[in-house]
């Protein structure tokens, strides 16, 4: 990947979500809207405040983060598909707990 995060703007590649299963049907998700779970794969340094101040982002390359269902553009690249969107609009991190 060579795309390069702007400002305060998060570049989050979506994972793969499964499809609900029941026996052998398939269940699909048409008409859901659903909070998108991604991989952050590059983050901007952070943007300027109006009185000058520098806000630098808090959010990290690999970090697993769960994406509002509107708020963030949808990139295509090399056939890969990407979310764009400002850091302040990422929901939540996900943190697996190792047992």
């Amino acid at each position: 990947m060579n795309l390069k995060a702007k400002f305060d703007a998060v570049i989050v590649k979506p994972l793969e979500e499964q499809e609900e299963t029941y026996g052998s049907i398939i269940v699909p998700d048409a008409g859901k809207d659903k909070n998108m779970h991604g991989e952050v794969v590059a983050v901007g340094p952070g943007k300027h405040t109006v009185t000058g101040e520098f806000l630098s982002t808090t959010t990290t390359v690999g970090e697993i983060v769960i994406l509002p269902t509107m708020g963030f553009t949808k990139l295509e690249h090399k056939g890969d598909e990407y979310f764009i969107g400002p850091e302040q609009s990422i929901l939540a991190q996900v943190i697996e707990e190792n047992e």
